[in-house]
């Protein structure tokens, strides 16, 4: 065995494995010579496996040359992996054209929400009268939501908000944060805040703990718009909300107001506009009455003004709120609101 294994053996069995895999040429065949000399059963195991049989420094010398080899075949393998697959990439090259003129693949292109262009149209047919667009917070105290429009606790308007209440009990067991059911909060905190006059809508998520259907979700946009001034009458309320239909929903746009309840106005009215559908024939967008609801409004309430430290005896104002997918399901004839937030791509691509 001491014959048989030495350096000169290691020294053989290396230069026998170079030209082996010199002329090894595809991948198969770089495979089988891997397992030739470097597999468990190889060339190079078994010359490292005998080693126990030589006389210990003779091991040290033969041992390190057989380690050696091993090392130098394992990366003489590794390049000549890498010479194949460059030499297969030249020959692609060589046979294959790339037409560098050709248009590349088409990025694909997002688009704002439907929801978000409704809400920008909206903005900006008020911003062209002169408002400013302030936004507050969603996570709203129990005294701007209600206590300060007019809603004091145990008043029967609350059942009109299905509220969403924080786990934030005082020590009375009772809660005073929310999330706000409408963005009329913004009414009070811009007039605690500013000075007369003051003309502002509020754009902004609303939360209300109610099932969804086709015309309800249980989260929603709407905009508040507030003015405030010496000598403002429903008459500007009026010019005002109906520039906006004009603008929102076409020239042409006929309004109509009634009286309706809102506590922090007084009065109150709803606005509906002539079915843009059916000329104000009837029709079944319209319910077949010829006119379409769009918002509540009225002059605000005189308890409103003073809560804020407003003189109700010369400062009167009006505010209104629409809800943004409303409109936009008016507009685009869209019969359930639940399709905004679906994430249906074939959906939303159509705006």
């Amino acid at each position: 065995m001491r014959e048989e294994l030495s350096v000169d053996t290691v020294e053989q069995v290396k230069l026998q494995a170079f030209q082996e895999l010199e002329s090894a040429s595809d991948d198969a065949a770089l495979e089988q010579w891997r397992v030739a000399y470097l597999g468990r059963s190889g060339k190079i195991t078994q010359l490292l496996r005998g080693l126990g049989a030589l006389d210990p420094d003779e091991r040290r010398v033969v041992g390190a040359a057989a380690n050696k080899a091993k090392g130098v075949l394992s990366d003489g393998l590794d390049l000549r992996i890498k010479a194949l697959k460059d030499a297969l990439l030249a020959g692609r090259l060589d046979t294959e054209s790339i037409d560098v003129t050709l248009p590349g693949l088409p990025a694909p292109q997002g688009r704002l929400h439907p929801i978000t262009q409704t809400r920008r149209e909206i903005e900006e047919a008020f911003v062209a009268m002169g408002f400013e667009v302030r936004e507050g917070p969603e996570v709203e105290w129990d005294r701007y939501n209600f206590d300060m429009l007019n809603i004091p606790k145990e008043h029967p308007a609350r059942d009109m908000w299905d509220t969403m209440w924080v786990d934030n009990e005082n020590a009375e067991g009772e809660r005073s944060m929310l999330l706000r059911t409408h963005t009329s909060p913004m009414q009070a905190r811009i007039m605690e805040a500013t000075e007369p006059p003051v003309r502002v809508i509020v754009p902004g998520k609303v939360y209300r703990y109610e099932a969804t259907d086709p015309t309800h979700e249980w989260h929603f946009q709407q905009v508040e718009g507030l003015a405030v001034d010496e000598g403002i009458t429903l008459a500007n309320l009026k010019g005002t909300l109906f520039e906006f239909a004009r603008r929102v929903f076409g020239e042409e746009r006929k309004v109509r107001f009634r009286c309706d309840f809102f506590p922090f106005v007084e009065p109150g009215v709803d606005m509906s506009i002539d079915c843009f559908k059916c000329g104000g024939d009837g029709c079944h967008i319209c319910g077949h009455t010829g006119w379409i609801e769009i918002l509540g409004a009225g002059m605000v309430h005189p308890n409103v003004l003073s809560g804020v430290g407003y003189d109700p005896q010369k400062y009167t104002g009006f505010a209104f709120g629409m809800g943004v997918e409303r409109i936009a399901m008016l507009k685009y004839g869209i019969d359930d609101v639940r399709n905004f937030y679906a994430n249906d791509l074939r959906f939303l691509s159509q705006f």
